[in-house]
């Protein structure tokens, strides 16, 4: 059977969003870069990481005040004001990268640790074609950001219009942006140094001179109202994408072929047991050797795009078939266009 299906529903492209999954739970102070899994401290500064699991790192009672979990049972914590511009951040891997020139909304939790003196504004967002190591413990400048060889990064900013200093409840805050197209990796802290970070004092007897947050369930998605939910994918059968077509002797995905070949990517890693063929076809014009070659080049760029997005080439395999088995009539423009594609075959490890 072959099936023709659309695009896939907006996801989460962030990694253990909500610091559930970790490595082990946190003792000690400044933790979070060995303990949670996927994140890192793109800088020296000691992000901490705090869970039910622990004692002295728990939730919700911590050395920083009382706060339950906004998700699960894990948050983290981290230092966006203090003295010396000192600063804590944290990063993450997105599940692939952003498409270029396409909207997405970030959303996070706050809440102001019962810790702080000071409340923020602010909240710096950096997006970045690779992961950031900078040897600093101060605020990531834009010498840091853009001086940095062989990167490529985008600045943004989240303005709320009130300060954040809710230590009771946990705060929503978002961001919408457009992609340019490279970014991978996600980081959160703030951006300002001690001079230009819009801050208010807290009402608190004991002074400790900081703005101490926790955050909870990072959330990133496309923005697309024409992305629309379609069931798991059915074993041992071919699937045709509408937008997977290629023009006349090309090889090369749309934007919105692009877009589509994630359904393939998302079914594949939530499902490890399976293998994937690719099938790639051609119109009738050319020669049958040309066509033949064509067709497996279309299918190993295909094969690529999910390679680079994590995906194990051994999982992988493909097929050109020229333009043996057309779907559609060559003999009108509309007709070869549906033939130029390419197919998705999911087999289980076993065969079954």
């Amino acid at each position: 059977m072959l099936f023709s299906v659309g695009l896939l529903t907006a996801q989460n492209l962030v990694k253990n969003p909500s610091f559930e999954l970790f490595d082990a739970c946190p003792e000690i102070l400044g933790s979070f870069n060995e303990d949670v899994r996927y994140w890192s401290t793109p800088t020296l500064g000691t992000t901490d990481y705090f869970n039910t699991c622990s004692k002295r790192m728990g939730a919700p009672e911590n050395f920083n005040g009382i706060q339950q979990p906004s998700f699960g049972n894990a948050y983290a914590g981290l230092y966006f004001y203090a003295p010396g511009d000192y600063r804590e951040y944290i990063q993450v891997p997105l599940e692939m990268p952003l498409r270029q020139n396409e909207n997405y909304k970030l959303s996070f939790f706050i809440s102001l640790a019962e810790g702080s003196d000071f409340a923020v504004k602010d909240f710096g967002v950096v997006m970045a074609k690779k992961a950031l190591r900078v040897n600093t413990k101060r605020v990531l400048s834009k010498k840091h950001l853009f001086g940095a060889g062989g990167n490529k990064v985008t600045v943004h900013e989240v303005n709320h219009p009130t300060f954040h200093e809710d230590k009771t409840d946990w705060l929503q805050v978002t961001l919408e942006f457009t992609a340019q197209g490279f970014e991978r990796f996600l980081v959160l802290g703030n951006l300002r140094d001690n001079k230009r970070t819009k801050k208010i004092q807290t009402k608190r007897k004991e002074t400790k001179k900081g703005a101490y947050y926790y955050i909870d369930m990072v959330s990133l998605q496309a923005l697309d109202s024409n992305l629309s939910q379609i069931p798991p994918m059915q074993r041992d059968s071919l699937y045709v994408f509408k937008a997977i077509t290629f023009g006349f002797d090309d090889i090369q995905l749309s934007n919105l072929g692009t877009k589509e070949l994630r359904r393939v990517f998302m079914e594949l890693k939530d499902h490890p047991e399976l293998q994937l063929e690719i099938h790639g076809h051609t119109d009738a014009k050319g020669g049958e050797d040309y066509n033949q070659r064509l067709s497996y080049q279309r299918a190993v760029n295909l094969a690529n795009h999910l390679i680079r997005w994590g995906i194990d080439k051994s999982r992988i395999s493909c097929f050109g078939h020229g333009a043996s088995k057309p779907i559609s009539s060559n003999q009108t423009e509309g007709g070869r266009a549906k033939n130029r594609r390419v197919e998705f075959l999911f087999k289980t490890t076993s065969g079954q």
